[in-house]
């Protein structure tokens, strides 16, 4: 079979491996609904300021390990090209669920898993910039803004092809558009933070979700 029908057939499976509802399942087997609570977003933000942190590292990892999967299945059937095609469609599974009509989170972590399999050390580097950001700042939304920004161009001050850094700035541009209503909160002050139990004073259901995963 040509590898590029091979990839094609496998677009679905990675889709529907990024629709797996990781933080919705955690959230339940605590008799949290996620979706309904907090920032109403179905991440790894949303799971740790809701339930704490062990909680949320579990959230972040299965989305992590789903973009990883998808890419690394890629990857052994067609090289780079197939890491970005199948990881792509992973992260548009979890940002646009066909489960959850369509709303699913920001796509950060399962981004980065796609990330960890082609650029591996730049990955964990600018995951450790992630972790210091939001340390400081207390906002997952600005570390993840801000490290997808810096991703494409790393990728290109470290003399990688051309078609890497426009797929990169791609993805980069789908995280941060996912973030706009983000950006309109910390502009305001309103932005939720990461600490732990905090809550939303608006509905989660309208549309306008604000974790950053």
């Amino acid at each position: 079979m040509n590898v590029g029908v091979e990839v094609g057939l496998l677009v679905p499976v990675a889709y529907l491996l990024g629709t797996f509802p990781s933080a919705s399942l955690v959230a339940r087997r605590r008799g949290v609904d996620v979706t309904a609570a907090g920032s109403g977003n179905p991440g790894a933000s949303n799971t740790f300021r809701l339930l704490g942190w062990k909680a949320g590292v579990v959230v972040f990892a299965l989305d992590v390990l789903k973009g990883a999967l998808a890419a690394g299945l890629g990857l052994a059937v067609d090289g780079h090209r197939g890491a970005y095609i199948l990881g792509v469609a992973a992260v548009l599974g979890h940002v646009f669920p066909v489960t959850r009509r369509f709303k699913g989170g920001r796509g950060v972590a399962t981004g980065g898993g796609v990330m960890l399999v082609i650029f591996p050390l730049l990955t964990l580097a600018l995951t450790a910039l992630w972790i210091v950001l939001a340390r400081l700042t207390h906002k997952a939304s600005i570390a993840s803004i801000t490290v997808a920004i810096a991703f494409p161009i790393a990728v290109a001050l470290a003399g990688h092809e051309a078609g890497d850094v426009l797929v990169i700035t791609v993805m980069a541009l789908l995280v941060v558009g996912r973030h706009l209503s983000n950006v309109r909160r910390l502009v305001k002050g309103q932005e939720l933070g990461l600490e732990s139990g905090q809550q939303s004073d608006d509905p989660p259901d309208v549309g306008d979700e604000r974790a950053a995963s």
